[in-house]
């Protein structure tokens, strides 16, 4: 998206109705393996529209708008594969978006996602991330409930408004680096996957990945220009997968005390309705990798980049 595009946008902002629908969990490969699979909350909710628009969508109206936060970078990363050098849980994410008026497909709209690493550090901001590993008290095993202290991994300093990836005021870039960033057009059945690494944790937040859908542009050499932003949401993690990959490396060397997804002021905990991927993985297996999934429904008319929450 051009930066002349936001100014006229951020003019007509309203809060829109959303649906939010469980995406199909992909199965994990190995007939008979233990696959765990995290379901979401409210998951049978609005069951009766299932029949919308004859496709069997379960779908969840709600406003389910959340802050772009202050790490957003336009999309300039047209790829798949945002993983680059970073190390972590191999993460597979498959993004299904709708309509919301038809539960139809929405076809090329560009789908954003962007997030922290293993260790709570995103590209773009590092300078303003401190530490990793060894930045604070020696690990002690399984990430606490409770925020407390100083964090290791997460950026420092005065957060605009509700702290990294929470509030609404937006910091610009301190570096070049773009991993675990990209953008993608839906394909005629209103598909997008990302190849990605699970992300880490940094105090005051809970494990989240950022989106945003864009609906009217074009695709250039330069990126995805023009257009408008039709929605700016989170995905969200159960805790158990979190735990989960707190007992893996880098994940286990991580001394930054975690807030749990009850404990964050960004999820709804509506479920999927709010965000709540649905996850699979091998039991006892998770470094192997994990699927996440989930739909979005959309009102491509409406106008909404987060900057106003």
């Amino acid at each position: 998206m051009t930066e002349n595009q936001g100014p006229a946008h951020k003019k007509d902002m309203t809060r829109r109705r959303v649906i939010m629908a469980g995406g199909a969990v992909v199965a994990a490969a190995g007939v008979g393996a233990g696959v765990v699979a995290t379901a979401s909350a409210g998951e049978g909710k609005g069951a009766a529209s299932a029949a919308k628009a004859g496709q069997g969508e379960v779908c969840y109206r709600l406003t389910s708008e959340t802050t772009e936060g202050p790490y957003y970078i336009d999309a300039d990363k047209i790829r798949k594969d945002i993983t680059e050098d970073k190390e972590g849980i191999p993460l597979t994410l498959r993004l299904k978006v709708i309509e919301s008026d038809t539960c139809k497909p929405l076809r090329k709209a560009a789908v954003d996602i962007w997030h922290c690493d293993a260790l709570g550090i995103y590209s773009g901001y590092e300078s303003m991330s401190q530490g990793g590993p060894g930045g604070g008290a020696p690990p002690s095993g399984a990430p606490t409930d409770a925020p407390t202290g100083a964090p290791t991994g997460a950026p420092t300093g005065t957060p605009p408004s509700g702290g990294p990836g929470g509030g609404g005021g937006h910091s610009e870039p301190t570096d070049d680096e773009r991993y675990l960033r990209g953008t993608q057009l839906t394909d005629q059945h209103g598909f997008v996957e990302f190849t990605t690494i699970f992300p880490g944790w940094y105090q005051g937040r809970a494990v989240h990945i950022h989106t945003k859908v864009h609906v009217g542009g074009t695709m250039t050499d330069a990126g995805y220009e023009g257009g408008h932003t039709c929605h700016t949401g989170q995905f969200f993690f159960a805790e158990s997968a979190v735990l989960d990959s707190a007992k893996e490396e880098p994940y286990s060397t991580s001394t930054t005390t975690r807030t749990t997804l009850t404990e964050d002021t960004i999820y709804d905990r509506s479920g999927v309705a709010g965000g709540l991927l649905k996850l699979s993985y091998r039991k006892g297996g998770m470094a192997r990798g994990v699927t996440g999934s989930i739909t979005m429904g959309v009102d491509p008319d409406e106008t909404h980049d987060g900057t106003d929450l």
